[in-house]
C-alpha cells in the first residue's frame, strides 16, 4: 500500500458521528474556545440571511460568543442528524429564553463539512425566518 493510498484509506475512516458529537458538546457547553478548537485554521461559518462568510479564528470566536449572548439559555432540540462521508446535516430547533420571558425557538438546518483530520472546514446555518421573526417579536 502506498502512502497516498494509506492517506485516502485513513481519511475515509473518519468517524463523522463521533466528530459531530464532540462538536455538539462544545455548543451545548456554550464554549466558544472548545468550538473553535474543532475548526480548521481556514474554516468558514455563515448564518445565511444574517451574516456574510466569517473567516479566521478571531472572527469565528467573536461570532460564536455572540450567538450565546444573542440567545440566552441557548439549547438544541434535534429533529434529524444525517451523516455523509465528510459532513453531517443537522435539522434542529434553537431554543432560548430571554430574561423574564418564556422559552422560545425556531428551526434551523446546519451543513457541516470536515477535513482529513476531522476538523470543521465549513459550517452553514439556515434558519426558518418566519419562526425566527415570531420568536424575536415575542421577546
Amino acid at each position: 500500500m502506498t502512502a497516498t493510498t494509506e492517506l485516502k484509506t485513513a481519511a475515509t475512516k473518519l468517524d463523522i458521528a463521533a466528530i459531530a458529537e464532540r462538536y455538539a458538546a462544545a455548543w451545548i457547553a456554550h464554549d466558544p474556545a472548545a468550538i473553535l478548537a474543532l475548526h480548521a485554521p481556514y474554516s468558514t461559518f455563515q448564518a445565511h440571511g444574517r451574516t456574510s462568510v466569517i473567516r479566521g479564528a478571531d472572527a469565528l470566536r467573536t461570532e460564536f460568543t455572540q450567538v450565546f449572548e444573542r440567545y440566552p439559555g441557548f439549547a438544541v432540540e434535534v429533529h434529524r442528524l444525517l451523516f455523509g462521508e465528510r459532513h453531517w446535516t443537522l435539522d434542529w430547533t434553537l431554543t432560548y429564553e430571554p430574561p423574564g420571558k418564556t422559552r422560545r425557538g425556531f428551526r434551523a438546518l446546519d451543513v457541516v463539512e470536515v477535513d482529513d483530520n476531522g476538523l470543521v472546514t465549513r459550517k452553514d446555518t439556515f434558519f426558518d425566518f418566519a419562526q425566527l421573526k415570531a420568536a424575536l417579536e415575542a421577546a
